[in-house]
C-alpha cells in the first residue's frame, strides 16, 4: 500500500493558515498590506472581542471586479507578480498570493468590493474555505473584508488565542507601526465601545510620530535626517565592468537620546522599502551606533526607515514575509550605524538630576516588578483593573509577539504589561522611566480624568513640534563656561554657571576624554606606549590564548608590546601611556575576556572602541582623589570638547545638571 498521498486542497490551505495566520492581528497585517498595495488612502480597521469575533477592513484603494474577486481566493493567485524574474524586485507588501485563501480557510469571511470602472460591485461569502455565494451588490469604490469567528473550524487553533484585550492590543500595535511607515494616509481602528487609533494624513514623520506618541516622546528624540549612499563603493571590480548603475540607500528617522533608556528592544522598530520587518543585522547596527553611549543592559527607542531599490533587498524569505535579506548587507549594517551615530553627535545632550533619577530608578526595579513589567505576570494582572470610565485594559506589545514578526528581530523580552487602551500619545510614549506595577495602577484613575480632555485634540489640531532636540535640556556647550566650587568626597566635582548647578563625576569624565583621545590617536597611527621595567610575564587560558592570537596586531597598533613565552604565557614588556605598571596584566586579560563575550565577526571599528574603553578606564583620574583648581577646570574644559560628554564608554553618566528653574520650584520659588 503506497505510503505517499497528495494533500487534499482544504488540507493545505488550513496548514498554509498556521504559517501565516498566528492570530486576529496576522489577518490584520495581511488585509492592511493588501489594502496598501491597491492604493487606499484612508484604511478603516474594526474588531469586536479582540478580533476573535470579528475582523472588518475598509479600504477606498482599486476594488476588484467580478472575475477577479473569485479568482483571489485560489492559492498563489496574485495581481503582484507575472513570472520568476519578478521575484528580484518586489515592490509591493503582499506577493505570495496566499492571504485570502488561508484567512478563509479558518473563518467565515465576507468580501464587498467594487472596481471604479464597474456599475456595481461585487460579494462573496466563504465559510470554512467553501464559497456559499456569489451575488452583485451595490458597493462604493474600494473593498470591505469582514472575517467573522476565526478559527471556528480549527478549534485546536483557537484554543492557543490570548484574551480579549492581549489581542486588541496585538492588532492596536500593528496599525500604529504601518501608520508610522505610511504618514500620508489615514489610519482608523475601533471597537464597538472605543475609537483607538485615528491618524488622519501628516505632512511628514515627524508629523505622524507626534500624532501617534505625543509631545513628550518628541521631545526624547532625536530625528536621523535622511541621508543617501551610493551602492557603488561596495560593488566588486567584476560588477563595475558589467556597467552595472550605482543604486542609492536613503536612511532617515528618529532615534532616542543616549538618556532615554529602555529595558529591552521593544521601542524599535525597523522598515525597509515601508516594509516593518524584523532583522537581526540592523539591529546590531542600531547597537553598535550606540556603543559606548549606553550602558549594555539598556536599549534606545528608534524609528528607522530604510529605502533602496527593491533588487537590492530578498522579501521572499519567510511565509509572513517578516524577515529579509540584504544583497550588500555590510554596506548597509555600516551605513545605518553611521547615520544615526552621526545624529547622536550633532545633539550630545547632558542629563539633568530629574532625568538622572527616573533611569536609576526604571534600572532600580525589584525582580517581582522587572518580571511584572516584561512577562505579565498574574500579580501584574491583578493592577489591570478597569481605569476609571470602564476603558478595558489591554497590552501594546512589541511586534515579536503579534505574530507577524518584530522591527528588531528580537531574541525574547515580550513587554507584555497590563496597560489601558488610552489615548495613543500616552499608550505609545517612550518611557524614561518604568512604573511599577503599583504605581501604574495607583496612576491609573487619576490619569483618566486628566487624560479624557486631549482624547480627541491630538489628531491634527496641534501643529507638530520641530524635531530638533528641545531647548530646556542642558547641552554640552553650557559646560564650557563651568566654574568648579570644589569636590564631594574628592570623588564629585561640584560646578556653577549660569544654567544652575552641575555635578561632573571625575572618574567617568576623564574616562570619556582619554577614550576620544585614544580612538584619533589610534586611528592617526600615533597611541604612545611606555615601556616597563621590567617584563611582566602572565598565564592566559587556552581561550585568552586564542583571542590574543587573533587581536595581536590590534593590540601592538594600541600601544602593547606583548610576546609569547611558551604555550600559555605572554610578557607584557609594553603598555599605552598612563598605565600604571599594576594594572597592565587586569587591563589585558580585560580586553581578552571581554572579546571573548562578543561574536566571532567583531569588526575592527568594535575592537578599537573596546581596546579604548578599557584602557581610559584604567588610566583615568580615580575617585577619592583631591584635584586643585587648575586640573578641575582643565577637565571641564577637556570634556566640553568631547563628541558625547553625557556618559562615559561604558555608558554610565558624567555630568548631572540641577537647573535654576528646578532649584527655584525645590525651594517652592515658583
Amino acid at each position: 500500500m503506497s505510503r505517499i498521498r497528495i494533500l487534499p486542497e482544504a488540507v493545505a490551505n488550513k496548514i498554509a493558515a498556521g504559517e501565516v495566520v498566528e492570530r486576529p492581528a496576522s489577518v490584520v497585517k495581511e488585509l492592511l498590506e493588501n489594502a496598501l498595495d491597491a492604493g487606499a488612502k484612508t484604511i478603516r480597521v474594526e474588531t469586536e472581542a479582540g478580533g476573535k469575533r470579528m475582523i472588518r477592513v475598509i479600504d477606498d484603494g482599486h476594488g476588484m471586479i467580478h472575475d477577479d474577486a473569485l479568482l483571489a481566493f485560489e492559492r498563489h493567485a496574485t495581481s503582484k507578480l507575472r513570472s520568476a524574474d519578478d521575484l528580484l524586485s518586489i515592490s509591493t507588501l503582499g506577493f505570495r498570493g496566499e492571504a485570502l485563501p488561508t484567512i478563509a480557510a479558518v473563518s467565515r469571511l465576507l468580501l464587498e468590493t467594487r472596481d471604479e470602472s464597474e456599475a456595481e460591485g461585487t460579494r462573496l461569502e466563504f465559510a470554512g474555505g467553501k464559497l456559499v455565494s456569489v451575488k452583485p451588490a451595490g458597493l462604493p469604490a474600494g473593498t470591505t473584508i469582514s472575517v467573522a469567528d476565526l478559527f471556528y473550524c480549527v478549534p485546536a487553533r483557537k484554543k492557543f488565542l490570548k484574551s480579549d484585550t492581549t489581542e486588541l492590543g496585538h492588532i492596536a500595535s500593528l496599525v500604529t507601526h504601518y501608520a508610522l511607515a505610511n504618514p500620508d494616509k489615514q489610519f482608523v481602528l475601533t471597537t464597538p465601545t472605543q475609537e483607538i487609533v485615528n491618524a488622519p494624513p501628516a505632512e511628514n514623520l515627524a508629523g505622524r510620530i507626534y500624532q501617534i506618541f505625543g509631545r513628550q516622546a518628541m521631545e526624547e528624540l532625536v530625528e536621523i535626517p535622511p541621508a543617501s549612499a551610493a551602492f557603488r563603493a561596495a560593488i566588486t571590480e567584476p560588477e563595475l565592468e558589467t556597467g552595472e548603475e550605482s543604486a542609492t540607500l536613503t536612511v532617515r528617522g528618529f532615534t532616542s537620546r543616549p538618556d532615554v533608556q529602555r529595558p529591552n528592544r521593544n521601542g524599535i522598530y525597523i522598515f525597509v522599502n515601508r516594509r516593518l520587518v524584523r532583522d537581526r543585522l540592523i539591529l546590531h547596527a542600531i547597537h553598535e551606533a550606540y556603543r559606548n553611549i549606553l550602558p549594555p543592559a539598556v536599549f534606545p527607542a528608534t524609528l528607522l526607515f530604510l529605502e533602496m531599490p527593491y533588487d537590492e533587498v530578498d522579501v521572499n524569505v519567510h511565509p509572513a514575509k517578516i524577515e529579509v535579506r540584504f544583497r550588500r548587507s555590510q554596506f548597509v549594517h555600516d551605513f545605518a550605524r553611521d547615520s544615526i551615530r552621526q545624529a547622536l553627535m550633532s545633539v550630545r545632550p547632558v542629563p539633568s538630576f530629574a532625568t538622572a533619577a527616573a533611569s536609576a530608578s526604571s534600572q532600580g526595579l525589584s525582580a517581582p516588578h522587572r518580571n511584572a513589567l516584561d512577562g505579565g505576570s498574574a500579580a501584574a494582572s491583578s493592577f489591570g483593573a478597569a481605569a476609571a470610565g470602564g476603558v478595558p485594559r489591554a497590552i501594546i506589545p512589541g511586534m515579536e509577539e503579534i505574530g507577524v514578526g518584530s522591527g528588531v528581530g528580537s531574541e525574547g523580552g515580550f513587554d507584555s504589561t497590563p496597560d489601558a487602551l488610552r489615548p495613543v500619545a500616552h499608550r505609545f510614549a517612550f518611557p524614561a522611566r518604568l512604573e511599577s506595577p503599583i504605581e501604574s495602577g495607583m496612576a491609573s484613575a487619576a490619569a483618566a480624568a486628566a487624560e479624557s480632555l486631549t482624547t480627541s485634540s491630538w489628531a491634527g489640531n496641534l501643529a507638530p513640534p520641530s524635531a530638533s532636540a528641545p531647548a530646556m535640556l542642558p547641552r554640552p556647550e553650557q559646560i564650557a563656561d563651568l566654574k568648579p566650587l570644589g569636590q564631594v568626597s574628592s570623588s564629585f566635582i561640584v560646578a556653577v554657571n549660569g544654567e544652575g548647578l552641575w555635578l561632573v563625576d571625575q572618574h567617568v569624565a576623564h574616562e570619556r576624554v582619554l577614550f576620544e583621545q585614544h580612538l584619533d590617536a589610534r586611528r592617526a597611527g600615533k597611541v604612545e606606549a611606555q615601556r616597563m621595567l621590567m617584563p611582566m610575564v602572565i598565564e592566559l587560558s587556552p581561550r585568552q590564548i586564542v583571542i590574543y592570537e587573533k587581536i595581536a596586531e590590534e593590540l601592538a597598533a594600541n600601544g602593547f608590546e606583548v610576546e609569547p613565552m611558551g604555550p600559555r604565557n605572554v610578557a607584557i614588556q609594553a603598555v599605552p601611556a598612563g598605565i600604571a605598571p599594576g594594572d597592565a596584566e587586569k587591563l589585558l586579560t580585560e580586553i581578552l575576556d571581554g572579546i571573548e563575550r562578543e561574536s566571532a565577526a567583531i569588526s575592527i571599528d568594535t575592537l578599537q572602541a573596546k581596546i579604548a574603553a578599557s584602557t581610559a578606564c584604567h588610566a583615568a583620574i580615580k575617585v577619592n582623589m583631591p584635584l586643585d583648581q587648575t586640573k578641575m577646570e582643565w577637565l571641564l574644559g577637556a570634556l566640553a570638547k568631547t563628541n558625547f560628554p553625557m556618559s562615559c564608554p561604558h555608558g554610565r553618566p558624567v555630568v548631572l545638571r540641577y537647573s535654576v528653574k528646578e532649584i527655584e520650584k525645590a525651594f517652592h520659588r515658583i
